[in-house]
Parts: C-alpha cells; structure tokens; sequence
C-alpha cells in the first residue's frame, strides 16, 4: 500500500493545476482555504478583506503553480508565503488609496509622516533582505529547512513540529536552533 504524505497530496495537486485542471484547484482550495485564511485575516485584520485575499492568492496559485519547486519549500509554505505577500499587496493598496481619496494633490507634502510606514528606500531595503533570507534557506538541508518554515508559516510550537513530522522533540528543537544560528550567520554576511 502506497500511503502519501499531506504534502505529497499538496504537490500532486500543484502539478495538475499547473496542467490546467480545475478539479484539482477545487480539491487544494477545499483542503487549504481554511488555513491560507486564517493567515490572511491575522494579516489584513478584516474578514472581507481576506476574503479577497484569499481570492486573488488562489488566482495566484492558478497562475504560478508550474512555478513551484518541493526543493525550495514544503507545498503549503509556499502558498503561504503567496497569501502574505498578496495581503501586504492589499494593505499597501487600501493605504494608498486612503491618502489619494483623503488629500488633495497640492497638499501631498503636508501630510505628516507616519514613523511606522515604509518609503521607497525600506521597500528596497526590505525586498533585498527578502531574496537574501531566501538564498541563506537554500543553504539549509531540506528537513532543516521544512522545520523552519512550519514554523514560521503555520506558528507551530516545537512539541506541534515534532508530532506534525512525526520526530522527537530534542531532534526538533535542535535542527531549529542550528537553523537559526545558520540562517543568522548567512544573513550577518550579506549585511
């Protein structure tokens, strides 16, 4: 009996998505709405608004899924990781149009500065140390770099890693610190 993985189910869906067929884009969003949901609205902070999120990553999904590689990231990372970048797309777009709707043009150089917004040059900034986070990632072996992005990406614990991936908690709890140290030194290179 060939048993397979809920990631292997994931991936097996990816590729028949990117071959065009929407049965299996129906069967990911039945099986990973839910989640890429809640990621959305812990994000935008509004229930219509991650439903919009959630519609424009799965088009996004439909889009991009030849694009996804299982070397780089576990199949639900890597939606994840779409989810986020498209409600931080949607803040950044609701916030733009709030100033244009708000302000007349004449008075764009009064609006006073918000210390926690991002100008040009932290975006800049910010996309760099994005690409090089995922150049260090690939530096990692793939079970260290799974453990790492489960972490992140579905905020799970180091006891809910270890009964996710089925390993003990000392195995866990030690490819995450040696991850992390990794990661730390690869990023302190390119700073």
């Amino acid at each position: 009996m060939n048993a397979t993985t809920p990631d292997q189910q994931l991936m097996e869906l990816l590729d028949r998505i990117a071959a065009r067929d929407e049965a299996a884009l129906k069967q990911l969003y039945d099986q990973t709405a839910s989640r890429l949901y809640g990621l959305a609205l812990r994000i935008v902070g509004n229930k219509e608004w991650a439903e919009d999120v959630l519609q424009d990553s799965f088009l996004g999904i439909w889009r991009n899924a030849g694009t996804y590689r299982d070397s780089l990231s576990p199949p639900l990372a890597w939606m994840g990781m779409l989810v986020r970048s498209r409600a931080l797309d949607f803040l950044r777009r609701r916030r733009a149009e709030r100033l244009h709707l708000n302000v007349p043009i004449e008075d764009m150089e009064e609006l006073p500065q918000d210390p926690q917004a991002q100008g040009p040059m932290q975006l800049v900034e910010a996309s760099e140390q994005a690409a090089v986070l995922h150049q260090c990632m690939q530096r990692l072996e793939d079970a260290q770099r799974q453990v790492v992005s489960l972490a992140y990406l579905k905020d799970l614990s180091h006891s809910e890693l270890a009964s996710y991936l089925k390993l003990p908690l000392g195995t866990v709890k030690t490819w995450m610190r040696r991850s992390l140290e990794q990661l730390r030194k690869c990023m302190a290179r390119h700073v």
